[in-house]
């Protein structure tokens, strides 16, 4: 599609052992690629200057860490001020598989509305607290969409539609650290953007970087939920009459 002009953005913060590896990987893929310093510290910082001369490797400098949803914020207004129309949102530990944004990207090419989103394969090496806490997550957002149309809320491996994305962030609050990931999805759904998964496996190596704060994360992540909760219920009537009109397509189908 001439107008489909994807990106990936790279939400960075002290992750100089492991970014250069997948940002490189996404430029031999033929994606350009948008790291978004989020306050990294000086070593990780002159890693992302240096990969910033190379070719199609743009830097976006926060002046201090306020957490993956507002790196991911900025990244997505960069990418849209940069003439792009898609914008693949991958971690820069090296925990995604990057041989899988071939699949990501040919669904949005043939289907440029959609979000592209990785329902996770998780391995041995999976946290089991983590896992545990996935699964209250996937039923607090299948109740707060009204639908079961999302298999993972968390995993943030993602292909975007920049108009509908920039719509949510500019009239929604979606989260400024981990609970980004749960609000965008939610808000993208109550908007009734199309959304396919595909499965991708995700690792957890001993020595990754997690900047994930068990009291602090777990806390935000809850009140997303709340917060969504009270957003669905003055949306339900048209949720419901959504998921009405979706089954009867279905029965005449």
């Amino acid at each position: 599609m001439p107008n489909h002009r994807p990106c990936a953005l790279i939400p960075v913060y002290n992750h100089g052992r492991t970014v250069a590896a997948v940002a490189r990987g996404l430029r031999a893929q033929g994606l350009p690629c948008l790291l978004i310093d989020d306050g990294s510290d000086a070593d990780c910082a002159a890693v992302l200057d240096a990969l910033a001369r190379e070719p199609d490797m743009h830097l976006v400098r926060r002046p201090a860490n306020g957490g993956k949803g507002m790196a991911m914020l900025d990244g997505f207004r960069a990418a849209d001020a940069l003439g792009y129309s898609h914008a693949l949102q991958i971690d820069a530990d090296g925990q995604h598989a990057v041989q899988d944004v071939q699949r990501f990207l040919a669904l949005s090419r043939a289907h440029p509305d959609a979000l592209i989103g990785g329902a996770p394969i998780y391995g041995a090496d999976a946290p089991r607290a983590r896992l545990y806490g996935r699964w209250l997550t996937r039923v607090w957002v299948w109740i707060n969409t009204l639908a079961l149309d999302i298999p993972d809320a968390m995993c943030g491996f993602r292909l975007y539609p920049l108009p509908p994305t920039l719509a949510v962030i500019e009239r929604a609050q979606v989260g400024r650290r981990m609970d980004y990931d749960i609000g965008i999805i939610v808000h993208l759904h109550w908007r009734g953007t199309p959304m396919i998964w595909v499965p991708t496996r995700v690792a957890y190596p001993a020595d990754g970087v997690s900047h994930f704060k068990g009291l602090r994360d777990n806390a935000m992540i809850s009140l997303m939920h709340a917060r969504l909760f009270f957003g669905m219920l003055w949306r339900s009537p048209r949720l419901l009459a959504r998921r009405m009109r979706q089954a009867l397509r279905r029965v005449r189908a």
